[in-house]
């Protein structure tokens, strides 16, 4: 499987089952077109007849260095891991805990997809009793894993600071007496923060996540207080001091997308200018009818702006302001490992989420879903049939996916966004699908334009 486009007078082709991805001059890629996995030594006479508009001998040398491809395996490659796929263990142990300390928030952004944040089951704090007893859970369900991964979740998890404290300096006890090394993330909205909260979450978070959609307009008109009012100038200069402050430290600044600003590489650029230079806008997650949710038709709009942020990245990369957006990362070497390719995150067996009541779900997505309840940390259960129903899904479990040039960069997407949209785990939502796939060539772009502006 293959898949060819042009950028910017740069010309692709991607070999799906190798990894491999090749720069064509005109000749090559035109004669890509018109070649599949039967191409034999010699250039058929029927491709000179089709392609007359190119030399006779520019056309045999790009189809020898085409078959040369094809020999080495990077073209036309086989797909080997159809194979792995099927032993593929469901019993992995959990290694990442997304607690969700808050189930309250003291914004009220429209969009939530967590109800304003208490997920629709009614606000309140996780007590520090339960965010021990899911230490105990996830140390007892990691197997001979030495690192966990533990992200402080909410709702706004600064709301319930004194669990977070409590929290990692529990993780850290328990993990010194079991031989378990715990690294924690934070997200949080900012209007909380302080000076002494900076310094504790610098000192203490291994990555923070900060939310802030862009442009001062954007952001306060969905993300407003519970009084209504925006919060730009109120969480702005506390991100620009954490983020000061924060040293070689992880951290981004993650914003939302809607029909509102389809001119959102603004956004992106706004941000940019403000200082971050680790940061992502990512497309909203609605229901249809809610009026602020993407469609088919803003597929064009949302296309061809990517394709300004690719061009607007390049420009201050020149000029260097350059900085990271998330969703243009791709690793062309080497890459996830065989089964992330396959199957994606690991929510619901690798990675769990748990409520302030201590409720078990797949992730913070699934949360509050009818029957994706996995058990209970203080009632000591979990139900290794839903973490196997998860784990059995790939990339060839789902039929759309298997002819998709992309699969092994997606892994299939996101479950909890391929029920939301379709009610089936295994139906992979559309919309997005073409989103990523636009992300992904423009990534790839911007991989090669920088090299070749490198090597010049």
């Amino acid at each position: 499987m293959i898949h060819r486009y042009s950028k910017k007078g740069i010309n692709f082709l991607l070999d799906t089952n190798s990894g491999s991805v090749h720069v064509l001059d005109d000749a090559a890629y035109q004669l890509a077109g018109l070649i599949d996995e039967t191409m034999s030594e010699e250039c058929p006479q029927q491709l000179f007849d089709k392609l007359s508009n190119i030399p006779e001998d520019e056309l045999r040398t790009a189809y020898q260095e085409l078959y040369a491809l094809k020999q080495a395996g990077q073209l036309f490659a086989d797909d080997d891991y159809i194979d792995v796929s099927r032993y593929i263990p469901t019993d992995a142990p959990v290694k990442a805990l997304c607690l969700h300390v808050a189930h309250d928030c003291n914004l009220r952004c429209n969009y939530c997809f967590a109800s304003t944040g208490d997920f629709g089951t009614g606000r309140r704090i996780m007590p520090p009793e339960v965010a021990k007893k899911a230490i105990d859970f996830v140390i007892a369900r990691s197997g001979a894993r030495k690192n966990i991964e533990l992200d402080f979740f909410g709702g706004e998890p600064l709301m319930a600071w004194d669990t977070v404290v409590q929290t990692v300096d529990y993780a850290r006890k328990r993990g010194a007496e079991t031989g378990k090394h715990f690294r924690f993330t934070i997200t949080t909205n900012g209007l909380l923060l302080d000076a002494e909260k900076i310094d504790y979450i610098n000192e203490n978070m291994d990555n923070v996540v900060l939310s802030l959609d862009g442009r001062a307009q954007v952001n306060d008109r969905f993300r407003k207080t519970v009084n209504g009012t925006g919060s730009y100038d109120i969480i702005l200069p506390k991100f620009q001091q954490l983020a000061a402050n924060r040293g070689e430290k992880d951290y981004y600044l993650r914003g939302t997308f809607t029909k509102e600003n389809l001119d959102f590489a603004n956004d992106v650029e706004h941000i940019a200018d403000l200082g971050f230079s680790s940061l992502s806008v990512e497309p909203v997650s609605a229901e249809d009818g809610c009026g602020y949710e993407l469609t088919e038709a803003d597929l064009p709009a949302i296309f061809a702006e990517y394709d300004r942020l690719t061009d607007i990245m390049l420009e201050r990369k020149k000029q260097g302001k350059g900085f990271t957006f998330f969703h243009f990362m791709v690793d062309l070497n080497q890459g996830p490992c065989v089964v992330k390719r396959l199957r994606g995150c690991g929510a619901g067996y690798e990675y769990v989420a748990v409520t302030p009541d201590g409720d078990i779900y797949p992730c913070h997505q699934f949360v509050g879903k009818e029957g994706f309840c996995q058990g209970n940390v203080l009632a000591g259960t979990f139900d290794l049939d839903i973490a196997q129903r998860f784990a059995s899904m790939n990339i060839y479990t789902r039929e759309k996916c298997r002819d998709c040039w992309a699969k092994f960069y997606c892994s299939g997407g996101c479950s909890a966004a391929n029920y939301n949209a379709n009610q089936n785990m295994d139906e992979p939502y559309a919309l997005g699908c073409e989103m990523e796939r636009k992300r992904l060539e423009c990534a790839i772009y911007l991989k090669a334009a920088e090299t070749i502006a490198e090597d010049l």
